[in-house]
């Protein structure tokens, strides 16, 4: 299928590591021009090349802090003075740690506000008036299912990220009449190093190995296995395409059936 991608310019956040990176080079495989950010340390030099591989053309990367939102905004504008439009935004800053609820302090509960939440606002804010003038552009905000689903031990992400939903929901109406559509997606558990790392802290809680804890979340997903982050990078490509125009304010989960809501 041709996703209609190629000569797109896709900008990728968190494009550094993990999902975020293989959603770039799935871009870059489509042949779109692609441009990622992540902080300013060899893993995303090592992203560049690798993405550079799969790429029809030199992939940009640039070091940014997002929960500095003088840098969120410079991802954007760098972008757009390279390639003169931003056609694809793909909002994604990791995650917050995962505390206890009393263990989590105001300047903890703010890191985790300008991390994922306010650095979705400022970069969508500085994108969305370039897609109006074009009358086109994809809005894709990386979540988790814990926003369907809250998760145990993750009260920070669960918090935090709900609010990308409903800016994400509200702002779909809004740019619907200027064919920009807005939608979120929502992985479960992906066999990323973020995760592995979760492993091992809930192991250590438990006095388990990581391992133990990985095989109970496996057993708990109806296909009895965690997601690959190539599986997920299908589905942002594919609401980042021409096929997807008529999906909008979506918050659509990749999880292997472990979320059992009916909505």
């Amino acid at each position: 299928m041709n996703l209609g991608l190629k000569g797109k310019v896709a900008l990728i956040a968190g494009g550094s590591m993990g999902l975020g990176k293989a959603v770039a080079v799935q871009f870059a495989r489509e042949g779109a021009d692609v441009v990622i950010c992540g902080l300013d340390d060899p893993e995303l030099k090592q992203a560049q090349s690798e993405i550079e591989k799969e790429s029809h053309g030199p992939v940009m990367a640039l070091g940014v802090d997002l929960t500095n939102p003088r840098e969120a905004v410079d991802f954007i504008r760098k972008s757009v003075k390279r390639f003169g439009t931003v056609d694809v935004l793909v909002n994604n800053a990791g995650g917050p740690p995962s505390l206890p609820f009393l263990e989590i302090d105001d300047q903890l509960w703010e890191y985790g506000f300008k991390l994922n939440l306010m650095s979705t606002i400022v970069m969508t804010r500085e994108a969305v008036p370039i897609m109006k003038d074009r009358k086109w552009g994809r809005i894709i905000n990386m979540t988790s299912i814990s926003v369907k689903q809250p998760i145990d031990g993750l009260i920070l992400s669960n918090t935090i990220r709900s609010g990308v939903i409903g800016l994400a929901k509200t702002l779909s109406t809004e740019l619907a009449p200027f064919n920009i559509t807005v939608n979120s997606v929502c992985p479960g558990y992906t066999l990323t190093d973020r995760v592995r790392r979760l492993a091992v802290v809930q192991a250590e809680r438990e006095g388990v190995k990581p391992e133990d804890i990985i095989g109970r979340w496996e057993s708990s997903i109806p296909m009895k296995r965690l997601g690959t982050p190539e599986e997920f990078a299908a589905l942002v490509v594919f609401l980042a395409s021409e096929q997807a125009g008529y999906i909008t304010g979506a918050a659509i989960q990749i999880d292997g059936g472990w979320y059992r809501g009916i909505m």
